[in-house]
Parts: C-alpha cells; sequence; structure tokens
C-alpha cells in the first residue's frame, strides 16, 4: 500500500488581508516548531491563532502532521466552529471545545498552544503539580491554573469550566491530559510552553534521580511575578519577540515551506 501525500493548499495569500496572512505564517510556524521540538503527538493537538480584527480564528487542518502544515492549509473557523473559507479537512472536535473557550472570553489572547507530551503529562498526574524546584518553573508558577480532567473534551458544557479554572492565567495544566499557554502573541505563546515544558522536563528527571528535592523558598516564590515580569517583559510583550527570529531561523534551515 503506497502512503498518500496530501496535497499543497492553492495559496491563500491573494484571498485574505495582510493581517491574515502574517497569522497564518507565524502559526504555521508554531506547528512546525513543535514538531521540530517532538511535542507534537501525532495529529491530535492543536495550536490557535485569532484572525486579527475578528472573532475568528485559525486551527489546523485534522489530519495533517504538525510538520506538514503550511500557511494556506490552516481552517479558518469562526466561534461556533464553522468552517469560513473551502477546506477538504475538518476541525479536531475536541480542540474546537478548548480553544473556542478560550477565544470567547479572553480578549487579550491571541493564540492558545495544547501539547501532550510525555512529559507534561506525567506532571499532570501527580497530585501537587508543577513543584517549585526550577528556575523554569518559578516563571510558570507565577500565572499557573489547573483544570480537571473531564474526558475527552467533547462536551461543550466543560467550556464554563474550563473558563473559569483559566481565570486571567497564561499557564495551564490539564491534569491527566496535558499543558496548555495562551497569550497576546504566538511568539510569546510558544515561549511559555517551551518554559512549561522544560520546568516539567526537569522535575520527572530529578524525580527520577530519587534524592529529595529542594524546593525554592516561599518568600522567592512570592516575588516570582515580579521576577519573571523583569526578566522576560519588554515593549513587545512577554519576550517572545526576542527568541522568535531566530526560531524562524532554525526553521527555514531544518524545515521550510512554512510559509505558503
Amino acid at each position: 500500500m503506497h502512503a498518500v501525500t496530501p496535497q499543497p493548499a492553492a495559496s491563500l495569500r491573494d484571498q485574505v488581508s495582510a493581517a491574515e496572512w502574517q497569522t497564518r505564517v507565524d502559526l504555521a510556524a508554531c506547528y512546525r516548531l513543535i514538531a521540530l521540538h517532538g511535542w507534537d503527538d501525532l495529529i491530535f493537538t492543536h495550536i490557535s491563532a485569532k484572525v486579527p480584527g475578528t472573532e475568528d480564528f485559525l486551527i489546523n487542518p485534522y489530519g495533517m502532521m504538525f510538520h506538514e502544515i503550511t500557511a494556506s492549509s490552516l481552517v479558518k473557523i469562526d466561534l461556533a466552529g464553522n468552517k469560513l473559507m473551502d477546506s477538504a479537512y475538518d476541525i479536531n472536535p475536541a480542540g474546537y471545545t478548548i480553544h473556542s473557550a478560550i477565544h470567547e472570553v479572553r480578549h487579550d489572547v491571541a493564540c492558545v498552544l495544547h501539547t501532550h507530551t510525555p512529559a507534561g503529562i506525567a506532571v499532570s498526574a501527580q497530585t501537587q503539580g508543577l513543584l517549585p524546584i526550577s528556575q523554569q518553573s518559578l516563571f510558570v508558577l507565577s500565572g499557573l491554573a489547573y483544570h480537571a480532567y473531564e474526558g475527552v473534551a467533547l462536551n461543550h458544557e466543560e467550556k464554563a469550566r474550563l473558563q473559569a479554572d483559566l481565570g486571567e492565567n497564561g499557564f495551564m495544566i490539564l491534569p491527566n491530559h496535558g499543558l496548555l499557554t495562551c497569550a497576546a502573541t504566538i511568539a510569546d505563546t510558544f515561549l511559555m510552553m517551551f518554559t512549561l515544558q522544560r520546568a516539567c522536563e526537569i522535575q520527572v528527571l530529578a524525580q527520577g534521580g530519587g534524592a529529595e528535592l529542594i524546593m525554592i523558598p516561599s518568600q522567592i516564590l512570592a516575588g516570582a511575578k515580579a521576577m519573571a515580569a523583569g526578566v522576560t517583559r519588554n515593549k513587545q510583550g512577554l519576550g517572545g519577540q526576542l527568541a522568535w527570529p531566530a526560531l524562524l531561523r532554525t526553521l527555514d534551515q531544518r524545515n521550510p515551506g512554512y510559509a505558503v
């Protein structure tokens, strides 16, 4: 049986605004960066980005691997889940539930990123959640929420509970499920996931060593938000824009072709 190669989507560059096209390019790059770091889960997680100036958002075509996604293959939907442009692909129904829930109420958020990494799920399955044992965890703990597992996110009644649990936070751990970040830019959202993922990896490695762990003192934790702001905040946002150009250079070397 021969493998079927997905047909490249016809370019939408001339059919959308310049702002939407740039968002499509950055979101496609984000998908490929997740694949490049090994944080994808075949076709089963999702990243969304709001179309500038609208309540609509872009999400992955359900059935494409993250390393295959291009700017033109992303699916545009409204908050009700209706496709707004022709696409041969549907969207992940669980992805719709999670992302629409956040975009409905967090008007400060332009991007939502959700993963199922082994380290992330391992930490999410621990009763104490993320422990204050690394500098990376310090940044996350400055704005971390939890949302209890309710099964595969197909029940739209769960949306209100997810919204309430997230509140104004940018980091979320979904127990028995995975990780989520959201922010005002795609670059910031990716950087936040990098930090959360790294904090989880460090925790699992430290626990695997079997020795007693050193917790960051409570007085340092109390100043976590101020320290995070002092290190990462700049006029562009949370610091993602500082790393984003270098990330794109790496992607252009290793997996080009997303900006079509």
